[in-house]
């Protein structure tokens, strides 16, 4: 066997990624607020993710039917914070969850714009910093304005997490400009949240770099939850491996695929 056959049936260097210091595969995190309860499990199972969000008003109806019930064991769960409106709310909920034994990942939402979903940045700052120093792996949804990403590595984040576009949109990368610049600026793992509406646009904000993406209304929406949960699960991969294999030059000019410029100078002689 050559030496090029031998790299060639190499296996693929593992493409991991750590948040809160535990290790993940998937980079698809499927969000399950917009999924009925008897979904939750056939679109993660199809999505293959490792990470699903959580609303912890859903976790804490007292009620038959809990969304917890729902979550394949060996999934890691990711509480939000959703519906609050200040920083102070979002502790509240996310020791809320921590008691209901969710464990110290937090997804911070403050949304206070009823309208149009967009988060407080400026509370959202505080709530990470906040509860960073209680020692939760905090994970602020936030509006990708690069002043904003310094300020929450400098108040405890583990990551950040940018609109695409507004929460249950599906309009998809809006935003792909200033993600591009946090993934460009900074140092923590950039975790697309939001807008995705696509399979093609979860590849989009791979292929730019983006360390993971996250999608519930497109999923949950969609004619067949499942068979979109795997096009969203295999786009995000193919996504990641262009990324990783480096994409190719863009020209404004055509160019041969195929040397033919000599061989065509030759026969007109």
């Amino acid at each position: 066997m050559s030496e090029h056959t031998q790299t060639a049936c190499q296996a693929p260097e593992a493409d991991t990624w750590l948040l809160g210091g535990k290790e993940f595969s998937s980079r698809f995190i499927l969000g399950s607020g917009k999924f009925r309860l008897d979904l939750v499990r056939a679109a993660v199972e199809d999505a293959g993710a490792e990470i699903v969000t959580l609303a912890v008003r859903r976790a804490n109806t007292g009620q038959e039917g809990n969304i917890l019930d729902a979550i394949p064991d060996g999934v890691t769960l990711l509480p939000n914070t959703s519906g609050a409106r200040t920083a102070e709310e979002a502790v509240r909920i996310a020791r809320l969850a921590r008691e209901l034994g969710c464990g110290d990942l937090v997804k911070v939402e403050v949304i206070r714009d009823t309208k149009y979903l967009l988060p407080d940045n400026a509370e959202t700052v505080r709530a990470t910093e906040l509860l960073a120093d209680e020692g939760f792996t905090v994970l602020p949804y936030m509006y990708p304005d690069l002043n904003v990403a310094r300020d929450l590595v400098s108040a405890g984040a583990a990551a950040v997490m940018p609109l695409g576009a507004p929460i249950g949109s599906n309009k998809g990368l809006v935003t792909r400009d200033f993600i591009r610049i946090l993934i460009e600026e900074i140092d923590l793992p950039v975790i697309v949240d939001a807008g995705i509406g696509r399979p093609s646009q979860a590849c989009e904000a791979m292929e730019m770099g983006a360390t993971a993406v996250m999608a519930n209304t497109a999923v949950a929406t969609a004619g067949d939850i499942r068979l979109m949960a795997r096009a969203f699960g295999q786009a995000v991969d193919a996504g990641r491996a262009a990324y990783r294999a480096g994409l190719g030059r863009v020209l404004d000019t055509g160019e041969a695929s195929s040397p033919l410029t000599g061989f065509l100078e030759e026969e007109g002689r």
